[in-house]
Order: C-alpha cells, then structure tokens, then sequence
C-alpha cells in the first residue's frame, strides 16, 4: 500500500472515470485522505493482515499513487509485471526502488514490462482492468479505453492465464472503466454487478464460467456498485482466515441477507475512506496490491 503525499483529484483520469468528483479544497483533500489511509492500515492490521506500507514521493506529482495495483501485480510463480497506464501522470507511479525493496524480502524470478504498449496507446491497467480468478488462472476483463484486449492477450501467453472477455455499462450507459470496479473475486465465492454486462451472450458466457469454477455468485445491484460493493478483495491474515475487504459505503450498501451470507465465507473487515473514493474514484480494492510472492527463505 502506498502512503500518500499530494492525494487529489486527477483530471486526466477524469474523462473515463464516473466515480471520480473533484473536492474544493485539495490540501484539506490530502489531509482527509491520509487519516482515511492511516486509518484502514490499522485496521488491516489489527485484523492479523501483514501490510506493507511504502510511503509516496512528493516528485513527482502522483495523485492516484495511492492506487498501486493498477501499475504492478505480484505473482506466486515469483513474476512481477509493470501495466501501461493511460493517464501519463500515472505512468510516473511505476517505481523500480519498490521493486528492489521487495527483491530483498521476497524470490523474484522475472520481472515482465508490458508498458511498452503505452508507445501504442494501448493499456492494461493492472488488476484494476482485470480480475484475477488466480487459482484457476482466468482473467476476467471488461474492454474499455484503460483495457485493451491486444495487451491482455499478452498478458495470458506470458503468465498462462486465459482471457473472459466482456463489456460492461453502467445504468446511464457509460463503459465501466476498470473490472474490478464491478466485480471481486474470492476462491470459494464471486461478488458482481450481471446488470452492467448487457450483451445476453456475454452475460452468459461469464456466469458459466463461474459454475465451471464452482463459485457462489453473489449478484449486486448499480446502486450497491456505486458504492464500491464490487471493489473488495479477499485477503488472508497470518492464521490464514479469510477475510473480505471493503470500504464502509459499500459495506453499508449490503442487505443483512447478503452480510449474512457472506459471512459463511468470510469475515467481512471494513473502513471508511469517502475522501479517497470520492476524488479518486476507486475504492478499497485499488488501494491493496497484494504481494502473492514467496519469502525468501521459504
């Protein structure tokens, strides 16, 4: 996770983000945005998760720095792969000294630089653009203008993972911009917004995968997803619990019926981070990265 330092509303990212709602007073914005920060690191931890927290550069100026996983993933097979970005202040968040202080903790095999791409104007946003079934080796990714299918074919031959491939709307019509906006992944469960894939076919093609992976499908509403109901993530904490994590709006957003339900699967952790959501239109999942690499030693 990264630390900010000039959080704020990006207006380059603007243009394909509907999330996004710019705050007046941006100093105040960073101020809010690092307590919110600090705040869900905490609470991370005091929930048994082993967090990483590397803090942010004031140059250059990065304001969705805070969003890692749309840059860099972590895989068990001991890869890294760095993401073309489409907004070019967010090429600037890849870092090569977080590369190296994880090189130190971690057995890195190789490193894959696919942000070659951005020459082509081509982008694949990390798991932001895709989510990752990692156990059954699916990406499931929504076309967009931040995910480009050129480049995930790239991705798959390079980690083995095969593509479901899908477009996605919300309810005035807009391209969703990231998958993981819509759509989390978990091993035994999958929480998604069908609504937004509304090609009949497509639709079908994905939840038939999900049977085929035998995953519980948890189906929520537009409403529930614009309160970032679809941007959580399953993490383990160090007795190897599952734990679902969100924000609090989109905890709020969920019926007792589905926090029941969910609960048989995991233990739901959440925080309250509106300033983060608000200006920079991702939620708790974006703010994760999560390390799949094996320890040194190990």
């Amino acid at each position: 996770m990264i630390r900010p330092v000039s959080f704020g509303f990006n207006p380059q990212t603007a243009g394909s983000n509907a999330f996004q709602k710019a705050d007046a007073e941006q100093q105040q914005v960073q101020d809010k945005a690092l307590q919110e920060f600090d705040n869900f690191v905490s609470i991370l931890r005091a929930n048994g998760v082993n967090v990483i927290v590397i803090d942010d550069t004031a140059e250059p100026h990065t304001p969705d720095s805070i969003f890692p996983n749309n840059w860099v993933s972590f895989h068990s097979t001991g890869d890294i792969l760095l993401y073309p970005m489409q907004a070019e202040n967010r090429r600037l968040e890849r870092r090569e000294d977080i590369i190296t202080q994880l090189e130190d903790q971690f057995a890195v095999r190789h490193v894959i630089d696919l942000s070659r791409y951005e020459q082509q104007h081509k982008f694949l946003e990390g798991t932001g653009s895709m989510v990752l079934d990692r156990e059954n080796q699916l990406a499931y990714a929504c076309l967009s203008p931040r995910t480009d299918k050129d480049v995930l074919d790239d991705f798959c031959r390079q980690t083995g993972y095969s593509p479901v491939l899908f477009h996605a709307f919300d309810q005035h019509g807009q391209a969703i911009y990231h998958t993981n906006v819509l759509m989390c992944m978990a091993e035994r469960f999958v929480v998604i917004c069908l609504d937004s894939i509304t090609d009949p076919k497509e639709r079908e093609t994905v939840v038939a995968s999900f049977y085929s992976t035998q995953k519980n499908i948890f189906d929520i509403s537009f409403e529930q997803m614009n309160q970032f109901a679809g941007n959580m993530l399953e993490v383990f904490n160090a007795e190897g619990e599952s734990l679902l994590v969100m924000s609090g709006s989109a905890y709020r957003s969920l019926s007792p019926q589905q926090v029941h339900t969910l609960q048989q699967f995991s233990r739901l952790v959440y925080a309250d981070i509106p300033t983060i959501e608000r200006n920079g239109g991702g939620s708790a999942r974006c703010m994760m990265a999560e390390v799949r690499l094996v320890p040194l030693g190990q």
